[in-house]
Parts: C-alpha cells; structure tokens; sequence
C-alpha cells in the first residue's frame, strides 16, 4: 500500500511513460474544469483534447465509480 505522496508519485512515474502521464493530468484538468461548469469549447481551446475525450471524462465524472467525485470534493 502506498503511504504518501511522493510514493504515489515514483510509483506512478515507474509505472506509465510520460506520455500517460500527461495524458492523466490533462483528463483531470478537464474534469475540474466540468466540475466548474466550463463549456466543451472552452475547454477544448484550453487544453486541445477532443470533444469526444471531453465527453468520456463527463460520463465518468457523472456515472463512474466515484474517483473524480472524491478528489473533487478533497480538493475544495
């Protein structure tokens, strides 16, 4: 079990390419930014991912298992 982190970190940076990486932060810009009832066109010019990918994390952000929901809410 990862204890913090920065084990989190290594972890995760041991485990994807820097390619996945920044592909997971750019979904979970786009998931703050719906959160924040930000327009598709908006953040599309923001962060150049497709309306269809937009569209995917706003599914899992209202029908998925909860993750996007959890850090949202520990973030405020």
């Amino acid at each position: 079990m990862l204890k913090s982190e920065d084990e989190c970190k290594r972890f995760l940076r041991d485990l994807l390419t820097s390619a996945e990486i920044k592909e997971f932060a750019n979904r979970w810009k786009v998931a703050r930014m719906l959160h924040k009832k930000i327009s598709y066109e908006e953040i599309e010019k923001e962060t150049g991912m497709s309306s269809t990918t937009i569209a995917r994390v706003q599914k899992w952000l209202i029908n998925g298992k909860g993750g996007y929901k959890l850090m949202l809410k520990r973030i405020k």
